[in-house]
């Protein structure tokens, strides 16, 4: 199976949950991430959130009851996620996934401290 250079798992088995705003994946290895909208929306890959370059990364606030809508395939390497706030332009390679599925708790605590650094919220403001 080509793909992205560096994948070494591939999900077999990718759910969007709306209800429970989720998304399950599960890779060819056995491993199952379930992650939270919250989550994979303030981690998007997109230039809106990670920015052009080094330290411009956006913390985007009032993300606590954000949903998935859906998401769509790119290529063989990727999947575009699209949340009810409008988000859609982020496309969540296999690996970046399989990455947040590792290092989830790193991810959140350093979102969760980033938000009180920069004195914002979860909540809609």
């Amino acid at each position: 199976m080509g793909g992205e250079p560096g994948t070494r798992h591939w999900p077999v088995e990718l759910r969007v949950k709306r209800a429970e705003k989720v998304l399950e994946i599960e890779f060819d290895d056995g491993a199952r991430f379930v992650r939270p909208a919250e989550l994979l929306r303030v981690e998007s890959p997109s230039a809106e959130v990670q920015g052009h370059g080094p330290g411009q990364k956006q913390i985007p606030p009032g993300k606590r009851n954000v949903a998935l809508t859906g998401a769509e395939p790119v290529g063989n390497y990727a999947v575009r996620l699209l949340f009810d706030d409008g988000h859609s332009t982020g496309i969540y390679s296999w690996s970046y996934l399989r990455e947040l599925g590792e290092r989830r708790e790193e991810r959140w605590q350093a979102y969760l401290a980033a938000l009180e650094a920069q004195g914002l919220s979860r909540d809609r403001q």
